[in-house]
């Protein structure tokens, strides 16, 4: 397996596209919430599938997740994946509605798009910093919503890879606004799972061997 040989140097790397990624993400959610957006990628790991659950709370874990795969030359899936709690507090504050709740049964539908909307701005950036870094051609495809228990919401995106491949490169991710007390900060995580040949062509074209 290629995954084996990834070492902190590769981490090191992604780690600093994540930062560029999450530079450019800051840019376009402060111009959407009209105030100063700060945004850092303080870890960048890799684990295996059971870890990720772990990480996103456990399987049973209910967290507001987007979904989407990669397409161009390098392909793969994508997830980030927030606590509910903390997806209704950024999203109340994007709508401009403080009674706006994921767990209440039916998304309205400007909650679901401001939601997808944060997942294509965080996805777009961080893909366009891997793509401009490569110089591989990197598509995200419409991001999918789904509130669920993570392991629900992650299984459905597993389907295709877990036969191939048993790593995840997880992507911490916090967005801290103005104004906002850092307790009530927006902590999520990208799980990254490029198909096999994949993290090959990533590395290769970093020049990381």
């Amino acid at each position: 397996m290629y995954e084996k040989n990834i070492t902190s140097m590769h981490l090191d790397v992604l780690k600093e596209i994540g930062n560029i990624g999450a530079a450019h993400a800051a840019t376009s959610l402060s111009t959407l919430l009209n105030k100063k957006i700060d945004m850092k990628v303080p870890k960048v790991e890799m684990v295996t599938f059971d870890e990720m659950m772990d990480l996103a709370g456990g399987p049973e874990n209910v967290v507001a997740g987007i979904y989407l795969r990669i397409e161009g030359d390098v392909t793969g899936s994508m997830f980030f994946v927030l606590p509910v709690e903390q997806a209704n507090r950024f999203i109340r504050r994007l709508v401009q509605d403080e009674h706006f709740d994921f767990q209440t049964g039916e998304i309205s539908d400007i909650g679901a798009s401001a939601m997808q909307e944060l997942g294509n701005i965080l996805s777009g950036s961080y893909l366009s910093a891997l793509s401009d870094f490569t110089q591989l051609k990197i598509y995200p495809t419409v991001p999918a919503l789904s509130v669920d228990m993570v392991g629900a919401i992650i299984s459905f995106g597993l389907v295709e890879v877990s036969h191939v491949s048993d790593y995840v490169i997880v992507i911490d991710t916090a967005i801290n606004e103005e104004d906002v007390p850092n307790e009530e900060s927006v902590r999520g995580h990208f799980f990254l799972l490029p198909d096999p040949e994949s993290f090959e062509a990533i590395f290769n074209a970093l020049g990381v061997n």
